[in-house]
């Protein structure tokens, strides 16, 4: 991750809105999650993931930013279905957000190995997210998750697998305080 280049992606990056997620930051913490694509069952378990934890996110005083490699139009039914309407969104078609944040493509073990498919097996097919094709978006691209306050990254996971499944509320709470 090439600092000069991370400083620049966040003085840069705006929401489907307009909104300056730099911005965001300086009012309140930002929990920015880029996603996989939507064909992508860990893609639907994290916004489900998410959608759990809205109120828990809400409670940290985060605001829950999504960055996405699809159009609003093919991202806005998955946000819905997951009752996560009106949620502040960043498309990312050319993953320039994501290198800046240090998010790499993935390698056959990262996205194929045994461990993913054990993980695809048990969040597609028994907890019910389905098996998709890929969608807009690179299917090599590897998610991650970033706290901005202030501007700056207060805490991160990077997916070492992409089944990996972060404890959001957990890295927001490390890096702020309940009112």
């Amino acid at each position: 991750m090439d600092p000069a280049n991370l400083a620049t992606a966040i003085e840069q990056m705006t929401t489907a809105r307009g909104a300056s997620v730099k911005e965001m930051s300086m009012q309140q913490p930002v929990l920015l999650v880029f996603l996989r694509h939507f064909g992508c069952t860990f893609c639907r378990e994290a916004l489900k993931d998410l959608s759990n934890r809205k109120q828990a996110i809400d409670r940290y005083g985060g605001k829950l930013v999504l960055a996405h490699m699809s159009d609003q139009k093919t991202a806005e039914p998955y946000f819905n279905k997951y009752k996560l309407v009106g949620i502040d969104q960043v498309i990312d078609p050319v993953c320039r957000y994501y290198e800046a944040f240090g998010l790499t493509k993935g390698t056959a073990r990262q996205l194929f190995g045994l461990q993913s498919w054990i993980r695809g097996f048990q969040a597609g097919v028994v907890d019910g997210h389905g098996v998709g094709l890929q969608q807009l978006g690179d299917g090599f691209q590897m998610p991650g998750v970033f706290v901005l306050i202030d501007g700056q990254i207060r805490n991160r996971f990077i997916h070492k697998l992409a089944g990996d499944r972060p404890e959001y509320v957990d890295l927001l709470a490390a890096s702020c305080e309940l009112p």
